[in-house]
């Protein structure tokens, strides 16, 4: 057992290393030859990169070896008749009976997005950028309530076996209809929050969801129905994330009107001892 793990460790190691390699040769070759600039600090550059090589592949020997199989394992026992609706036949079963398992998706989904480091790493810069106008964690529990909502819905496609295209057609229509009415601000942002949900920490544990669904529900295909819940996590954090800054929006409107008001009452209220 201990020599699997090595040997898992140590080809994850060279195929991280492989990964890194073209990074760091463009790095390198943009730096040094064509701006003709000696490499800053190149012994922290260099130890940094080992350590990146290192973590890469501890976590991905943690996902492929502990994660990834536990997140078959919960879906495949979740959606067993046994647990589901005992005595029953697996056949009589319909959409409703799977309520532990959109629930179980929706946490899967937050849990994995406020872990996913490129989407900490996103939401620090928008921060700092801004100088704290936009906040970093409240768009972290954003983008992680939109990939909670979308990996529910995903399974509850499975279940049903509806089509895919449906649910892509109508969300990107809200999308764009969201886009006309969300600060400009927020929207390169939103849209960008898409893309890093679906990074190192989210997709395998999501497709092993999918996957385990697809293999237990009568009538369903891996191929065909196992695959499809990162392309709704793409989707609903740019929904969600417009749907965040509307509503901090609306919310400092209200506040200046409150204000405004406040101050507009206590200037027309009579002073104490003035002239009636």
């Amino acid at each position: 057992m201990a020599m699997e793990w090595v040997t898992a460790l140590y080809e994850a190691f060279l195929g991280t290393l492989l990964d890194v390699f073209p990074i760091a040769a463009i790095l390198a070759f943009f730096q040094l030859v064509v701006l003709r600039q000696s490499i800053p600090q190149l012994s922290r550059v260099l130890l940094g990169f080992v350590y990146v090589i290192l973590g890469l592949s501890l976590f991905l020997v943690g996902l492929e070896e502990a994660l990834f199989p536990i997140g078959e394992l919960m879906a495949t026992q979740l959606t067993d008749p046994a647990f589901i609706a005992p005595g029953r036949d697996i056949e009589s079963l319909d959409w409703t009976d799977y309520y532990w398992v959109y629930l179980f998706a929706a946490a899967i989904g937050f849990s994995t997005t406020i872990a996913e480091p490129s989407l900490i790493a996103v939401a620090n810069k928008a921060s700092t950028l801004t100088g704290g106008g936009i906040d970093g964690r409240g768009l972290r529990i954003a983008v992680a309530i939109g990939v909670a909502l979308s990996i529910a819905v995903g399974a509850f496609r499975i279940v049903t076996g509806t089509p895919l295209y449906l649910y892509m057609i109508v969300g990107y229509a809200l999308v764009v209809l969201q886009t006309i009415y969300a600060p400009r601000m927020i929207i390169p942002l939103a849209y960008d929050s898409g893309g890093v949900t679906t990074s190192t920490v989210t997709v395998p544990l999501v497709t092993a969801l999918g996957l385990g669904l697809a293999s237990t529900v009568p009538g369903r295909d891996p191929v065909l129905d196992g695959f499809g819940l990162i392309a709704l996590a793409s989707l609903f954090p740019m929904l969600s994330v417009m749907s965040y800054a509307q509503v901090g929006a609306w919310m400092a409107t209200r506040r200046k009107k409150r204000e405004a008001a406040s101050s507009i009452s206590e200037t027309e209220t009579p002073q104490p001892g003035s002239q009636q």
